[in-house]
């Protein structure tokens, strides 16, 4: 091995089948992020950029919507740096509003649909947006919130505005300003303005609810602009010419969430058709949506393939990338084995824009090879670096052995808001993610630190046991979890939560899934107990809420 190849091991398995890949992008172009969309507006014009319900927007259709409402926008005042927050689903007004915010030089701050009043007012207070762009369901929270933010103007959109079943002109309440209408009264003429892309922000995303108080990452055009070189354009270099322009991407996760907005991005980077979701929990318009389009690429969590694997689906020649949360292997094998295709896993955090982690064996049989299938989160992608951090002693773990994952690349934010470099340890962030590397480079998370059990002093990975929980041919979904144990001070059980197949409810006992556990894992990191519920409570991003259960069974004790 080189010496590049020493502290990068990873660079080795920088292939697909005897396809090598460059082993760095540098040095990526300094463009603001929406040059992407003027980009393919321009080269494929009359290509499908959204497909919604059935309704289809052109590149050239989109650009100018997002146009349009940037000239609106900057007749409102928002100027180079001032923030916007939108309050919006998957749909195409999400991306047309991402665009007119970043071509007045404003910076995007996507909020949840599912917020409370008290989280919005937290989000859209703290980044100081004085313009909020929700849809009509919304507005009732946002004007509570209204006399407690800076918010100045609110645009409002129907649910049905670009969609077939699109409704008759209607009136925005007072004091708000309608969505289509601010479009359709405004000229194309997006403002000019200087974007300086490793310096300015484009986005300031929230994160970090699920486990405190939200944190508001800052990353800049540069950062957004180098993830999307560094995923699918990257990996699937050699099939540019027979994608770019011509194929379709599924995106069936929120695009309020960096992993949909990122989708999205790539999506409009290639000139893909993009089939958005609206409701990211409607697992049979997901299953009618890959059989009737067999997209090149699908964006999807775990939750949902753990629901998918239950549907009927045929042989289907699409590419299926998993992310945002850990991924049970039987899950994966299952899908794999019903569309006859390998998937792919993913990993990455809002901080770092947030690909870091590819896995290549998941495209080798799109590229006619046949690869064997790693069940890792990847390789780290180009010009990321990787560290392993020992907790404990604070060196760096041996290769094989857990450690704290440390990341650092072009792509990693600026800092949390407002501080620059605030959350880095000297530019290297912080995952809070425990993980081992193979020989090859590959990388498997083994467990968040902060849902890793201790039982008598022994540290149990909770997502270990979720893996063995998912094999029980009785179970669709599961979750474990380490509680207090009442009878030793500082110690934990495990507690295990389990959804049901319909044909196994009533017919399966704790008893039984504890027993399937006992012969898989050591003694002490066996379920002591077992709920069986008829759902699990998820984040906004459709991760298992495993904080919100281990308060309920807290509370329970107090």
């Amino acid at each position: 091995m080189t010496n590049l190849e020493d502290k990068r091991p990873w660079l080795k398995s920088y292939k697909i089948g005897p396809f090598k890949l460059e082993h760095s992008l540098e040095p990526y172009p300094e463009l603001p992020l929406f040059s992407m969309l003027d980009y393919s507006a321009e080269k494929h014009p009359r290509s499908a950029a959204i497909d919604y319900f059935g309704l289809r927007i052109t590149y050239s259709e989109l650009k100018q919507y997002a146009d349009s409402l940037a000239c609106a926008l900057d007749n409102f005042g928002v100027k180079k740096g001032d923030k916007v927050a939108t309050i919006l689903p998957t749909c195409p007004q999400y991306v047309i509003s991402n665009y007119a915010i970043l071509k007045t030089g404003g910076v995007h701050v996507p909020c949840s649909i599912l917020h409370k009043e008290r989280e919005l007012e937290y989000e859209i207070g703290e980044s100081g947006a004085e313009t909020v762009i929700c849809l009509a369901e919304q507005l009732q929270k946002v004007q509570a919130i209204r006399s407690k933010t800076k918010i100045k103007q609110i645009i409002v959109t129907s649910l049905l505005d670009y969609t077939p079943k699109e409704e008759a002109k209607w009136s925005a309440p007072a004091e708000t300003y309608n969505y289509k209408e601010l479009i359709n009264a405004h000229e194309p003429h997006p403002p000019s303005v200087e974007i300086n892309p490793r310096e300015d922000l484009a986005y300031l995303a929230f994160t970090g609810g699920a486990t405190g108080m939200p944190k508001g990452v800052m990353l800049t055009h540069f950062n957004r602009y180098v993830n999307v070189m560094q995923a699918m354009p990257w990996a699937m270099s050699r099939l540019e010419k027979s994608i770019r322009g011509k194929a379709s991407i599924l995106i069936g996760v929120p695009l309020f969430h960096s992993y949909g907005d990122a989708s999205a991005l790539f999506g409009i980077y290639w000139g893909l058709r993009m089939i958005l979701v609206q409701d990211s929990r409607d697992i049979d318009y997901i299953a009618r949506m890959l059989i009737e389009n067999r997209p090149f690429m699908t964006a999807l969590v775990p939750t949902q393939l753990m629901k998918l694997r239950e549907k009927e689906l045929p042989r289907l020649p699409i590419q299926i990338l998993s992310g945002a949360s850990h991924l049970p292997q039987h899950v994966r094998e299952s899908i794999s084995e019903k569309i006859k295709m390998p998937l792919s896993e993913g990993y990455g955090l809002t901080e770092t824009s947030p690909l870091t982690h590819i896995d290549l064996t998941g495209f080798s049989k799109i590229m006619g090879f046949v690869a064997k299938q790693k069940y890792s989160i990847g390789l780290p992608v180009p010009d990321t670096d990787i560290k392993l951090v020992d907790e404990e002693s604070g060196e760096e773990s041996s290769p094989g052995e857990p450690g704290h994952m440390y990341i650092k690349g072009p792509q990693v934010m600026k800092g949390y808001w407002p501080e620059t470099g605030s959350g880095l340890v000297d530019g290297w962030l912080p995952t809070g993610d425990i993980a081992r590397m193979d020989e090859d480079g590959y990388f498997y998370i083994v467990d968040r630190i902060k849902d890793m059990a201790n039982i008598s002093g022994y540290k149990v990975y909770t997502s270990t046991i979720d893996d063995i929980l998912h094999q029980h041919p009785a179970v669709i979904m599961a979750a474990a979890i380490g509680i207090p144990d009442p009878k030793r001070e500082g110690s934990e059980r495990i507690k295990a939560f389990v959804v049901l197949k319909k044909e196994y409810c009533n017919k399966v006992t704790a008893e039984d899934i504890i027993e399937f556990c006992r012969d898989k894992c050591a003694s002490y990191a066996v379920p002591r107990f077992v709920e069986f519920r008829d759902d699990l409570p998820f984040t906004v991003t459709e991760k298992i809420f495993k904080k919100q259960l281990r308060e309920e069974e807290i509370g329970k004790s107090v």
